[in-house]
């Protein structure tokens, strides 16, 4: 599904990843974990090919990081669904028409959208909530909004960004919930991370940024604080 081969990344110049080498099965959950300004975020948006290698190849659902044109990456982007920390919501659309969006300009047919939009809002318990504004709502709703929105689409992979960052515990661990019920529908999810609590509350492979590479961590690693034990991923 996903596979990351000799792979280094920069942001503004910096290296973040050196030779790095992954693969991601797919109907796998997945923990990206590491401190604030790790290099999270810049390994997800390298899947949606917002940030591109300056070594090695990426490839995901069929495409590759040397192969794809620019006018493929929207195609690529409608196979994904994208959780960000800050919700990123429509301000001045109601919650259902801020999923009918993502329909509308990806061509689904207009006697589609509204059952995908409210089975997508079925799943996340905000049926209710279609007329909505997203202000009026709190922020553990607000990012089931935003969940919806990742799943109308019905994507093969959930990449999930800091989705909890905003939140407080309890409601951190309700949209952990929901990504998990994500995940058992058979749907690659991808969660980068930097709250270790919510790691070790719901385990599942779990890779940490250290040195410029990933390390894989075990459960004993909720008991160290998430000081890495294992060695950086190779070929």
């Amino acid at each position: 599904m996903i596979s990351f081969i000799n792979v280094d990344l920069e942001l503004d110049k910096k290296p973040v990843f050196k030779n790095l080498n992954l693969n991601i099965e797919s109907g796998e959950l997945l923990y990206i974990v590491g401190k604030s300004g790790s290099g999270k975020s810049t390994l997800l948006k390298s899947l949606y090919m917002d940030v591109r290698p300056k070594k090695g190849e990426i490839r995901i659902a069929g495409y590759s990081s040397r192969a794809i044109k620019k006018r493929q990456i929207p195609l690529l982007r409608r196979k994904l669904g994208i959780i960000f920390q800050d919700f990123r919501l429509l301000e001045d659309r109601n919650v259902y028409d801020n999923l009918a969006f993502v329909l509308k300009v990806t061509g689904t047919k207009e006697k589609l959208i509204a059952g995908k939009v409210m089975h997508a809002l079925e799943s996340v318990g905000l049926e209710h909530a279609a007329k909505l504004m997203p202000l009026r709502m709190s922020g553990g709703e607000q990012q089931r909004i935003s969940i919806a929105r990742a799943l109308v689409r019905e994507p093969l992979v959930i990449l999930a960004d800091e989705p909890t960052g905003n939140l407080d515990p309890d409601t951190s661990l309700e949209i952990l919930e929901y990504l998990k019920r994500i995940h058992q529908k058979g749907i690659t999810v991808i969660i980068g991370t930097h709250d270790y609590e919510l790691v070790c509350h719901s385990p599942s492979r779990t890779l940490q940024i250290k040195d410029l590479n990933l390390v894989e961590t075990t459960m004993e690693a909720c008991a160290t604080g998430f000081r890495p034990t294992g060695a950086a991923l190779q070929a």
